[in-house]
């Protein structure tokens, strides 16, 4: 006999009128909760600043980019100018600056950035750039900006990471800036490189006989690059087109030789904040930081902040781990992200910076 809260149907059994209500009320307790996480993620993600896409023109070439601006009825704002790491980034960086934006819009600043040449639809293609490339854009990005009536065009300054690095120093040789956020910034492309290799090894516990694989297969790249080898020649060399493609041996070659140490001078005088990471697989922070200390800590400007618990990107080394826990922290404390210290030093920074 069946129970007497479920009915029969020829083989479907159905619930009963209180089976009905139960499923009803768990389908409404599901669409609640589905709700109210919904509305916790857009809460969340939402940020007290305002955005609006801009096209900046320089030279024949087109920047897809975006100005953010505090919500605080302001007319005109000092300025951060986004100059991106290495990768295809657009604007947002996948909307990671923007717990950065709302921290420098807390101090009364604006930020500005961009699509990389060939990113979201931007015209162009970023692996065609060369260092003095990049920082040709960004200062007509600045030319650009201080032309603008809400932009306070005697304070604006740089924001850069990593590849930056070889950036934001020919940026200031070419124009004037207020000041400088250097974020994990190499300083030798091919120190750098080695640093990298050796040091994502030694993380992934790799046995000898591949450490010394791999040297010597980045030895036999270096070789290639000192004689300008085309990507036909790097192919064969390495018995097949492992690693790199045409595109970005053509990148690689156009700027291994890059060193920041050349160009450091330029921002002498000018207040700069590093970061430095703890737990930094792609830079070698303390051959950068000994570099920086040397160019720069006689003029008296320079700031450093280490961030012992994160990684190359700032993100807290314990997310950047496990891609559940980051995605997961992305959606609902995306500005928990971030190493301890992160965000705050950034705006203190700015707030004391001179008006």
């Amino acid at each position: 006999m069946d129970s007497p809260r479920v009915l029969t149907r020829g083989r479907c059994r159905v619930p009963a009128r209180g089976g009905r209500r139960v499923l009803a009320w768990s389908v409404v307790a599901s669409v609640l909760v589905a709700a109210v996480l919904g509305g916790v993620v857009l809460w969340q993600n939402s940020y007290d600043t305002h955005e609006r896409r801009v096209t900046i023109r320089y030279g024949g070439h087109v920047l897809n980019g975006v100005l953010t601006t505090p919500d605080d009825g302001g007319k005109r704002h000092p300025l951060v100018v986004m100059v991106h790491g290495d990768g295809p980034l657009d604007a947002t960086h996948d909307d990671g600056y923007k717990p950065m934006w709302e921290a420098y819009a807390r101090a009364g600043y604006a930020s500005l950035s961009w699509d990389k040449p060939g990113v979201a639809g931007a015209p162009g293609n970023w692996l065609e750039q060369s260092m003095g490339d990049r920082a040709d854009e960004t200062a007509a990005a600045v030319g650009w900006a201080r032309a603008r009536t809400d932009i306070d065009g005697d304070r604006v300054g740089l924001w850069g990471a990593s590849q930056a690095g070889w950036v934001l120093p020919k940026v200031a040789a070419r124009t004037r800036v207020a000041f400088v956020i250097a974020v994990s910034p190499a300083v030798n492309w091919l120190r750098q490189g080695r640093y990298n290799l050796l040091a994502e090894l030694k993380a992934a516990n790799a046995p000898e006989a591949e450490v010394g694989r791999k040297v010597r297969d980045s030895d036999r790249v270096r070789a290639l690059l000192r004689r300008g080898a085309g990507y036909r020649e790097y192919v064969a060399a390495m018995g097949g087109a492992r690693g790199m493609t045409a595109d970005r041996w053509g990148f690689v070659a156009r700027n291994h030789t890059a060193d920041a140490t050349r160009d450091l001078p330029a921002l002498r005088g000018t207040p700069v904040l590093l970061g430095l990471a703890g737990h930094d697989l792609n830079v070698d922070t303390a051959d950068t930081e000994s570099v920086y200390r040397k160019e720069l800590s006689g003029a008296g400007k320079l700031t450093v902040r280490h961030y012992p618990d994160a990684d190359h990107s700032m993100v807290r080394d314990t997310l950047a781990r496990s891609e559940f826990r980051s995605t997961v922290t992305a959606l609902f404390a995306p500005r928990s992200l971030f190493a301890d210290g992160y965000l705050a030093d950034q705006e203190r920074f700015l707030r004391a910076l001179p008006v």
